[in-house]
């Protein structure tokens, strides 16, 4: 081993080169040198401002650490074999470089509040990220809502034909699904939005730090009111863990839909060739891997939730080791969600509809039982009995008596002798269409409704857009 730990006066020996390999966290925390060296930054203008710092020290230690932030994003920094952790490394090399003051760096700080000021900065930045790829998604499936026009296709519930729905209607679903993802992500900002740094080990310190200072400094909207607390707290990173494994969810069902509708079985849609790849094997194949993957990714971010919770269940305060594995569950999850929304959005832009073969699966005449019961039931027909009279013609036609068309227009509940007004509508809602354009309830399946949701859904995007600048991190102090 070279180097010394941050602590080594404790014990005669060096660590075991085993105990070293087993706890070091360097390979992935390292994606947090940027937010550590943010938070040592205000660290070291705290001390400075109470007095344990001079004006000396202070300005060698903050150009001592501006040398590390570009020597970290050049990739010319040197790690030391004795670095367990970026906060140890960033810390060793301040101290080469600004001498004795570098050894004050620490001062009134331990990593527990460290990591966690430097975590919870990380998550604001990754989180907001998350959420401005969700509204590209979402702007990808208002225009493609907006350019479907009038288009419809069958809606479905257990995975049968059900009703006719315009296309927009069914992307703009999906829309308002993601609306929601984007809300428990602003919601989880809010709860990563306390500043940990003053709180120590777990029990604050002696020296005159002021919390509420370096919080300010940091973009946060208030410092820890429990250091007990603060130090050992990762219900943020559960909820956001959470918040992406939800985003994951309304994902693989999006990829679900694209992977049926992309099948010869319905034939919805053709996939751009550059979102789509082919077989080692059978060369007329044309795979959409982006939306299986999609549907597959949901799985590892439950994981990735369900193994955090386990870690954190049985914690006693404060600080335990065990919340070393609190990163890479995130980092992970924030990784596969990113990835997963840019292809999504691309696949999806690119993407050719098939809106005849929509349209003809939709136009199956037993899609239209339910409007027939309303027909009825506009007549003065009780609900139950008109459900049934429709029920027994689809019936008589599955079992070849002739087209659901035909045997309506000899039913005697429809429009026949008094009723010529309900004959007519009847006629016309076999039209191809003809049901999505009768549809007029708020919120419903039918074309005027649809276009007011699709202002309502613009507007939601734009407001979420407009909600999340007001919260974007804040720049690097620097």
């Amino acid at each position: 081993m070279t180097g010394h730990t941050l602590w080594h006066g404790r014990f005669e020996g060096g660590p075991a080169d085993a105990l070293m390999a087993f706890t070091a966290s360097l390979p992935f925390d390292v994606r947090l040198a940027r937010h550590d060296v943010r938070g040592s930054q205000a660290h070291v203008r705290g001390l400075a401002r109470v007095g344990l710092l001079s004006t000396e020290e202070e300005g060698t230690i903050l150009d001592a650490l501006a040398m590390v932030g570009t020597e970290l994003a050049a990739g010319t920094f040197a790690f030391a074999t004795s670095d367990e952790d970026i906060h140890t490394a960033i810390e060793r090399r301040v101290t080469e470089l600004a001498g004795p003051a570098g050894g004050k760096l620490h001062t009134g700080r331990s990593r527990n509040d460290q990591v966690a000021t430097a975590f919870r900065l990380w998550v604001r930045e990754a989180l907001t990220g998350v959420a401005h790829q969700v509204l590209g998604l979402q702007g990808v499936l208002l225009t493609r809502a907006r350019q479907a026009g009038s288009a419809y296709l069958p809606g479905y519930t257990h995975l049968q034909r059900a009703q006719p729905v315009p296309l927009a209607h069914h992307l703009a679903a999906h829309g308002w699904a993601l609306s929601r993802d984007v809300d428990r992500l602003v919601d989880t900002l809010g709860r990563a939005d306390c500043s940990p740094l003053g709180a120590g080990a777990l029990a604050g310190t002696s020296l005159p730090l002021d919390p509420a200072e370096t919080a300010a400094e940091l973009g946060f909207s208030a410092p820890f009111d429990n250091s007990l607390d603060v130090t050992s707290d990762r219900d943020f990173v559960a909820e956001a863990l959470f918040a992406l494994a939800m985003l994951g969810i309304h994902l693989s069902r999006l990829g679900e839909e694209y992977v049926l509708w992309s099948s010869s079985e319905f034939g919805f849609v053709v996939l751009d060739d550059g979102y789509a790849t082919g077989s080692s094997m059978m060369p007329q194949k044309k795979n959409p891997d982006i939306a299986e993957l999609t549907r597959g990714k949901a799985g590892r971010l439950v994981g990735n939730l369900v193994a955090l919770l386990v870690t954190l269940k049985g914690l006693p305060l404060a600080y335990n080791r065990d919340l070393q594995e609190d990163k890479e569950p995130l980092f992970d999850s924030v990784d596969q969600v990113g990835l997963g929304l840019t292809a999504l959005s691309g696949m999806i832009e690119t993407c050719t509809f098939d809106v005849a073969a929509m349209a003809a699966a939709a136009d199956d005449q037993t899609a239209l039982a339910t409007d027939l019961a309303e027909i009825l039931v506009r007549s003065g027909t009780p609900f139950r009995e008109a459900h049934a009279i429709v029920a027994a013609l689809v019936r008589a036609s599955l079992s070849g008596s002739g087209s659901l068309a035909e045997l309506v227009a000899a039913s005697p509940h429809f429009g026949h002798g008094d009723d010529a007004a309900a004959g007519d509508s009847v006629r016309g809602l076999f039209e191809p269409g003809a049901a999505v354009a009768r549809r007029a309830s708020p919120g419903g399946a039918g074309l005027g409704p649809v276009a007011a949701q699709l202002e309502r859904l613009e507007a939601t995007i734009e407001a979420d857009r407009v909600r999340l600048a007001a919260i974007e991190p804040a720049d690097p102090i620097g």
